[in-house]
């Protein structure tokens, strides 16, 4: 066997190419996020579970329904009522930005674009 050194170098390579995604996160993961509800609302449009998991979907139900269908009735929990969207829905409750939203999608990095067309509103501290 005249290519031994080949073969052998070959499953070397091929050994750390597959197991390098455990080597990568041999150091643990990030910290889990824990964002900040400024405000003494304790309940949201939505189960918590469902919010933390699929909020956008629901933000861009939302865009539809107001901006394309021109639906603008508020959406009442518990007898209280919200208005669907972002900045006098969500931001009324969410104040902060960098203490809420920010926080997870560095976590999970992406980047919504939401104030691609919203006003960012004033940080409340």
């Amino acid at each position: 066997m005249y290519d031994k050194g080949k073969v052998i170098t070959g499953l070397v390579i091929f050994v750390l190419i597959v197991t390098f995604p455990v080597w990568y996160n041999v150091r643990g993961a990030q910290h889990i996020p824990n964002p900040k509800i400024l405000t003494k609302v304790k309940h949201c449009v939505k189960p918590l579970d469902y919010m933390r998991a699929d909020h956008m979907k629901l933000l861009i139900d939302w865009r539809y329904e107001v901006v394309r269908e021109g639906d603008r009735a508020k959406v009442t929990v518990d007898g209280v009522q919200y208005e669907r969207s972002l900045v006098n829905g969500c931001m009324k409750c969410h104040v902060s930005e960098k203490k809420f939203c920010d926080q997870c999608h560095e976590y999970v990095d992406v980047n919504p674009y939401c104030w691609d067309c919203h006003i960012k509103p004033k940080e409340t501290e």
